[in-house]
């Protein structure tokens, strides 16, 4: 494996940016957090502090809830649906404007390599934020023809839930802004957006955009700080309506409990384990590549990771072979190296779970059959690792690992292929690698998850409904859909 370990250093307004003072974003101004606290803020890349932010608690949120509330009754409920998609649509413009500013805030502070911020979560930022734009003026109701004596008039009217909590994570900063706030203002909300305390840079940047897209004070609100105490006060506050959170399922589970005090409405992405199944009859070219893909895209830091791989017996060395060839070839370094195809994971404790998980694996007889060196220079790496000789009741086959680590086990015939992949607590996402139509269709019915990845994985639109089975989540993100867990549906009966 190569590595790199050189300290690319970014763009002069970025660096600017970074080491400038920060603050909350509460009604539309900048604020100090009420205790005075701060956060450090790590380079993944070298494991020192890159900057620091407000540790907002819970006399923050309230601030920032109240000014919501402000907004949801006042200002951004009395525009038009027009108005509201054209301030959408101009906010998309203005991060585009921005492409480049916000891919090296995104690699600096997650450590994703810059082409991946640039090519993939900035454009898709975007194209989300776009694409609910256009459904402001789309939330309808129907009429009903009711089954009673007399003459009625029966309707139903979409309208907004009122305050969004939004809690996002570390792995794709900047992208799940747009997941939660892009639906949540289509809608009508207004949202209190809490980020992961690793990755908040470009979630401030972002509220620094939002005055001159024309939102109104406290229709999006920012308070940076811990998830245990910012992010349990904005579940706990009761005048919040909505809790929409993506993360860990134990964390996801946390606030279910939460919230199931005062029935708070509540959606949650969390966590997969996700099977990729790969026939002989597949072209192994593609589906080698893909296998790699599915897994060390992202460091393995995605939720739709694909980290359980299943391979036919008669093709298992070869697909096995020409993934670990991938694995340990591929070149680690700082996110702003524009050789780096993988940079560090996000934290030092993102790094020693990783690295746990290898130790118990090994501990438990897994074998690793590829895998390469991490850089030694004080970030945050772990080598890209594949497992064979891996049992289903190991840890690092059952649980969610969030790294770079594949486990490699082979299959006799289509229903053990199933059976195996849906032995699992988690139900994200899965796929498989054939060449067969039957064979892609019966799996595809089979599997028991939201989202199915054939002769390809991780496929991601705005279009498109996302959501998980089983502990993967409640509900679902994009698409037409996710309208509806930002909505309340209002029925109507008139008598004539």
């Amino acid at each position: 494996m190569t590595t790199t370990q050189s300290r690319i250093e970014p763009l002069t307004e970025v660096d600017q940016f970074v080491n400038g003072e920060h603050f909350l974003l509460i009604d539309g101004k900048k604020a100090e957090a009420n205790s005075g606290k701060r956060l450090d803020v790590f380079d993944p890349a070298t494991g020192r502090i890159l900057t620091h932010v407000p540790d907002g608690d819970a006399v923050d949120v309230d601030r920032a809830v109240q000014a919501a509330r402000r907004a949801f009754e006042g200002p951004w409920r009395r525009l038009t649906a027009s108005e509201r998609g054209r301030i959408i649509w101009r906010l998309a413009d203005l991060i585009e404007q921005n492409l480049e500013e916000f891919a090296q805030l995104d690699a600096i502070d997650n450590g994703k390599p810059l082409t991946i911020a640039r090519m993939v979560d900035v454009p898709l930022t975007v194209d989300v934020f776009r694409y609910m734009a256009g459904y402001t003026t789309k939330l309808e109701g129907s009429t009903y023809n009711l089954n009673l004596p007399g003459d009625w008039h029966s309707f139903s009217r979409k309208e907004p839930i009122g305050v969004i909590g939004a809690i996002i994570p570390w792995n794709f900063p900047l992208f799940m802004v747009s997941v939660k706030l892009a639906p949540a203002l289509a809608a009508g909300n207004t949202v209190v957006l809490k980020p992961a305390e690793q990755t908040p840079l470009s979630a401030l940047r972002f509220g620094e955009l939002l005055e001159e897209a024309g939102f109104p004070p406290g229709v999006v609100n920012i308070v940076t700080g811990s998830g245990e105490i910012a992010g349990a006060a904005l579940v706990a506050h009761p005048d919040v309506d909505k809790i929409t959170f993506t993360g860990s399922t134990s964390v996801g589970k946390q606030i279910a409990r939460a919230v199931a005090t005062d029935l708070k409405k509540v959606s949650l992405e969390m966590g997969g384990k996700s099977a990729n199944l790969v026939f002989a009859d597949a072209d192994l070219d593609v589906a080698i590549q893909g296998a790699a893909q599915a897994i060390f895209f992202n460091h393995g830091q995605a939720c739709v990771a694909g980290a359980r791989l299943f391979v036919e017996s008669s093709v298992f060395d070869e697909v096995v072979s020409g993934i670990s060839a991938i694995a340990t070839g591929m070149t680690l370094g700082p996110a702003l190296d524009p050789s780096s195809e993988m940079g560090p994971l996000v934290s030092k404790e993102q790094q020693q779970r990783v690295l746990g998980y290898l130790e118990a694996g090994s501990h438990d007889g897994a074998r690793v059959a590829g895998a390469g060196a991490a850089p030694d220079n004080g970030g945050y790496y772990v080598a890209p690792t594949v497992l064979v000789d891996v049992r289903n009741e190991m840890s690092v086959q059952r649980e969610e690992i969030f790294g770079p680590v594949l486990t490699a086990v082979p299959f006799t015939d289509v229903d053990d292929a199933i059976a195996q992949a849906n032995d699992t607590s988690y139900g994200l996402a899965a796929g498989c690698f054939t060449t067969n139509l039957s064979t892609a269709h019966k799996v595809s019915n089979a599997l028991q998850a939201g989202n199915i990845y054939v002769n390809c994985w991780g496929v991601t639109d705005p279009s498109a409904p996302f959501g998980g089975y089983k502990q993967s989540g409640w509900g679902r993100e994009f698409g037409r859909e996710v309208l509806e867990y930002y909505t309340e549906t209002k029925a109507v009966h008139m008598k004539l």
